[in-house]
């Protein structure tokens, strides 16, 4: 398939057809990795998607109280001057 390479904004891009996307199982919302190899530009699923189960995981820390700071609270000594 031709795709004309086109000005997205600032930056010249390609558009991909809806049944590449399709067809090659790639998700718009994952995004992909994108490398050259040999020449062609190649775009593959991600690995994994980013930061997932973090949401979750969070949720699980707070719901069992182990979601206190490490090294707690602190400032720089004239903090207390500052005036909002």
């Amino acid at each position: 398939m031709h795709v004309n390479i086109r000005q997205i904004g600032n930056s010249p891009g390609v558009v991909i057809p809806k049944p590449l996307l399709a067809q090659l199982g790639l998700d718009p919302k994952a995004g992909v990795e994108m490398t050259i190899e040999d020449g062609a530009l190649v775009l593959r699923r991600p690995a994994s998607p980013v930061r997932r189960g973090w949401a979750e995981a969070a949720r699980i820390i707070a719901a069992s109280g182990e979601d206190e700071l490490v090294l707690g609270e602190f400032g720089n000594a004239e903090d207390s001057e500052l005036v909002w």
